[in-house]
C-alpha cells in the first residue's frame, strides 16, 4: 500500500470528536472517505461539505445496517471503527437496556464491521478500532460496562490479527486517554481529576489521535504492527 496511493476509507462514527478528526485527516491525505452518523445531521453535513467525504446515516447498534453500509462502500482499504457509547453510572441503577445497547455499539459493531470489511479488502489493508485507556486502567467509579467493552477490543484485535494476517491485513486498537471532545471537554468538571492521573497534564487534541490512526492506516512503516493496543493517553495508564 504505497503511501501516495489514494485509499478507500470507511469511518464508523465519524461526524464528531475523534471520528471527525479522523475523517479530516484521511481527506487531507487525499483519500476517498465515507463516514457514518446517527444523531448529528448538521455536523455530518458540514463535515462532508468541508472534506468532500460521503456521510451515511447508520445506527451502529444495528448489525445488518453496519454490514450493509460497509458492503455498499467496499472494497475498503482502511476501516476505522470509532462509534462508541460512554454509559457511566451506578451499575445498580443503570437501565439494563442501556448497557445492552452499549455492548452492541462498543463490542458487536467493531467485530461485525471488521468481518464484513475483510470479505472484500485487498491484501495489506488496515482495520483500526478506537478504544480507550480505560481498558487498562479504571480509577473512577461508574464505568464498569464501558471499561469492559473497551477491554474486549484488545482480545478482538489479537484474534482478528491472526485470522486476517495471512492476507497482510493489520488489525489494531488505538486507546486514547482524556481527549478534548464534546463528550469529554478539556474544561469539563472532571478535568483536574483526570489530569491528576497523567504525566502530561492536559487533554489530548482529537487531531493528535487522528495522526496515530492515519499512521496505522496509511504508512508502509506500520505494515508489521498488528494485534496490538496503542495508547495515546499522556501517561494516564503509566
Amino acid at each position: 500500500m504505497p503511501e501516495s496511493t489514494q485509499k478507500s476509507v470507511f469511518v464508523l462514527g465519524g461526524s464528531r470528536g475523534i471520528g471527525a478528526a479522523v475523517v479530516r485527516r484521511f481527506a487531507e491525505d487525499g483519500d476517498r472517505v465515507a463516514f457514518t452518523w446517527l444523531g448529528s445531521h448538521e455536523a455530518a453535513a458540514d463535515l462532508a461539505a468541508q472534506t468532500g467525504s460521503t456521510a451515511v446515516r447508520l445506527d451502529s447498534a444495528d448489525r445488518v445496517a453496519v454490514a450493509t453500509g460497509i458492503r455498499e462502500h467496499g472494497p475498503i482499504d482502511v476501516l476505522v471503527v470509532n462509534s462508541g457509547v460512554l454509559g457511566a453510572g451506578d451499575p445498580l441503577s443503570v437501565a439494563p437496556d442501556a448497557i445492552d445497547r452499549l455492548f452492541l455499539i462498543n463490542i458487536h459493531a467493531p467485530y461485525h464491521a471488521a468481518v464484513e470489511a475483510a470479505r472484500t479488502m485487498r491484501d495489506g489493508s488496515r482495520i483500526i478500532f478506537i478504544g480507550s485507556v480505560n481498558a487498562d486502567r479504571m480509577p473512577m467509579t461508574g464505568l464498569a460496562a464501558y471499561g469492559a467493552s473497551k477491554a474486549a477490543l484488545q482480545g478482538m484485535v489479537r484474534g482478528l490479527a491472526r485470522d486476517f494476517g495471512g492476507r497482510g491485513i493489520t488489525v489494531n486498537v488505538v486507546q486514547p486517554g482524556p481527549t478534548d471532545t464534546d463528550m469529554n471537554p478539556a474544561d469539563g468538571p472532571l478535568n483536574e481529576t483526570m489530569h491528576s492521573f497523567m504525566a502530561i497534564k492536559r487533554h489530548a487534541r482529537a487531531d493528535e489521535v487522528a495522526a496515530m490512526v492515519a499512521w496505522l492506516g496509511r504508512s508502509p512503516e506500520a505494515g508489521m504492527v498488528t494485534g496490538t493496543a496503542l495508547s495515546i493517553d499522556g501517561g494516564f495508564s503509566a
